[in-house]
């Protein structure tokens, strides 16, 4: 028992450890975001926006950099948790600054062309910006950069089914909090 539930901690650690780039990505476009959006305020012929001004170029920069930054951090410090975590489950993963850059840099554009595809499908549903989109709200940015790394990374199932739970977690926490903090209008 004590063995299965140290195989389950250590698989959510890992995965969160694995998809922080992206993570900090998307947050860092939200509190760096703002200025000209990636759509240049361009609309279709039915007068809806492309995108929106909720994704924005600085938000775009400063999220894949922010992921850049997280990655190669974490390929800095791989060789100091490795030992303690045992090699099978985190070698794949970011062993060194050179892959942490690569690796950061994929997951956070990734989480940004997600967040901007997000954004473009739910203006050609006709959803308003701010307004909800279960599941797509949570789950644009994680699964285009999961897509976006898996050419140089294995992800299995298991990883998968984490990396979306987890983020469904982790998303509606942020939110309440970016909320509270001032940073987003609405909660969810």
């Amino acid at each position: 028992m004590a063995l299965t539930i140290q195989i389950i901690l250590i698989a959510i650690l890992t995965t969160l450890y694995f998809i922080l780039p992206a993570y900090f990505s998307n947050g860092g476009a939200l509190a760096f975001g703002g200025g000209t959006p990636i759509d240049f305020g361009k609309s279709d012929s039915k007068g809806n926006r492309w995108i929106g001004d909720g994704v924005t170029w600085r938000g775009l920069i400063a999220g894949t950099i922010i992921g850049v930054i997280t990655g190669a951090i974490q390929g800095f410090i791989a060789p100091m948790i490795i030992p303690l975590i045992g090699d099978n489950l985190i070698t794949p993963i970011i062993t060194n600054v050179n892959n942490g850059i690569l690796i950061g840099f994929l997951l956070g554009f990734g989480a940004m062309l997600g967040d901007a595809l997000g954004s473009f499908l739910k203006r050609r549903l006709g959803i308003g910006r701010g307004k909800p989109a279960p599941i797509l709200d949570q789950l644009d940015f994680i699964i285009v950069a999961i897509i976006l790394v898996s050419p140089f990374v294995e992800v299995n199932l298991i990883f998968i089914i984490l990396a979306i739970v987890l983020t469904l977690i982790i998303h509606l926490i942020s939110n309440i909090g970016a909320f509270m903090l001032g940073l987003k209008d609405v909660w969810y």
